[in-house]
């Protein structure tokens, strides 16, 4: 009883305490294989995801470094553009200027002309009539209103050019700010290394931010404010020369009238003179005639009044031989004669009154158109005045006209200096 034990209950065999020990060894060796092929898959995956970080790192920094590169290149067009656009708003507005100085030295030419039609709406009498000075001051006031119109029209199309040209800058200004923000933060990005102190895990770091965009949609949204920015460029340049062409031929126009004005003034004036002149000397063989008339006049009335006495003697003589008595009252050769000589000294008293009586209405007509042509003389003397007054008015355009920039030299294109900082609503 002493031999028994004392734990009575299951006993193991020796095979199969061999085949536990067999297990044992089995599973340990299984344990240890798979943990050094866990141990290698480690290590290889470590090798792998090594090369595989510092690749992604390097192709990332790679494009990176890329991107900035294609930033780098549109922030040069961009500025470029922008410089470009600035100084065609500074000729712009060269030419706007130039425009505008041609607008306002109109004003006088305008006014010259004006003042001539009021100063020759002054002549009296026949001489205000429509003459081809006043066709030509009229044509001259209407072709004066029509170039400022023309030039009010440049002044404005230039004007609404430069507010395109500022919104087409402010665009690429905007862009070049964004691209420039944009490279910075790239630039940032790159410099930005594993042993960096501000890198940090960020809450869902893989979101894609509202108002993103395509590399496309990137790149055509700077093609297109470059493209319209030379687009306005292009009609601001074709307005500049229209402006030019415009002025130039204004002026030519402006010029040509105002000869074909003073010519017509000049040959008025010439008719003017010798009408004057002509009228002075008509007055002066009027005056001479009406001398000759008075003293014509005179002889006929003192010849008149010497054939008084004859008359009476013929008439005393006849009216004494009629109180011849009886037969001696005879009609003999002494009554005859008497007879003749009265009636002919009627006759020529008759023919000296009526001789008497037209010259003295010749006389009156002579006078009565004398004081015609006096008064026809001082208005042509008012009327010459008005027209060397209207020289000497005229004389004023030749300070007054505008200068056309094209015909001489080219305005250089300089940087902007401001001019053209225009408020957009």
């Amino acid at each position: 009883m002493a031999c028994l034990s004392a734990y009575p209950g299951l006993r193991y065999s020796v095979s199969d305490w061999d085949t536990s020990n067999k297990q044992i060894s089995d599973t340990a060796e299984h344990r240890r294989h798979m943990s050094h092929m866990t141990r290698q898959e480690g290590r290889a995956l470590r090798n792998e995801t090594t090369s595989k970080t510092n690749w992604d790192k390097s192709d990332s920094s790679r494009r990176l470094s890329d991107r900035i590169w294609d930033i780098s290149r549109w922030r040069e067009t961009l500025e470029s553009c922008i410089q470009e656009v600035e100084k065609e708003m500074d000729a712009l507005t060269l030419w706007k200027e130039e425009t505008e100085r041609a607008l306002t030295a109109t004003a006088v030419p305008l006014e010259v002309t004006v003042e001539c039609l009021t100063l020759r709406e002054g002549r009296r009498g026949n001489e205000l009539v429509s003459d081809p000075v006043e066709a030509q001051l009229k044509k001259e006031v209407e072709m004066i209103d029509g170039a400022q119109r023309v030039l009010q029209q440049r002044i404005d199309k230039a004007f609404e050019q430069l507010c395109l040209l500022q919104v087409s800058r402010q665009q690429l200004t905007h862009d070049l700010q964004n691209k420039i923000e944009a490279q910075d933060i790239d630039l940032s990005c790159l410099s930005i290394t594993v042993t960096s102190p501000k890198t940090s895990l960020k809450p869902n770091p893989l979101r894609i931010p509202i108002g993103s965009t395509t590399p496309q949609q990137w790149e055509q949204f700077s093609q297109y404010n470059v493209a319209r920015a030379q687009e306005e460029m292009q009609a601001s340049l074709q307005l500049r020369e229209d402006m030019s062409v415009t002025r130039a031929q204004l002026q030519n126009e402006l010029d040509a009238q105002r000869i074909a004005t003073v010519f017509a003034i000049r040959k008025r004036t010439h008719h003017l003179e010798q009408a004057h002149d002509e009228t002075q000397w008509q007055m002066k063989s009027s005056q001479v005639e009406i001398s000759d008339m008075e003293r014509d006049i005179h002889s006929l009335e003192v010849d008149l009044q010497a054939k008084m006495a004859p008359l009476k003697l013929v008439h005393t003589r006849l009216e004494n031989r009629t109180k011849r008595p009886g037969v001696d009252l005879c009609r003999d050769e002494v009554q005859y004669g008497l007879v003749d000589e009265a009636n002919q000294l009627e006759a020529t008293i008759l023919a000296l009154k009526q001789k008497l009586a037209q010259a003295q209405y010749a006389l009156q007509a002579l006078q009565l158109h004398q004081a015609h042509m006096g008064e026809d003389l001082s208005r042509k003397k008012d009327a010459l005045s008005l027209e060397q007054r209207s020289l000497e008015t005229r004389s004023r355009l030749a300070s007054a006209a505008f200068t056309d920039v094209s015909s001489g030299a080219v305005v250089p294109l300089t940087i902007s200096s401001g001019r053209h900082n225009l408020e957009l609503a």
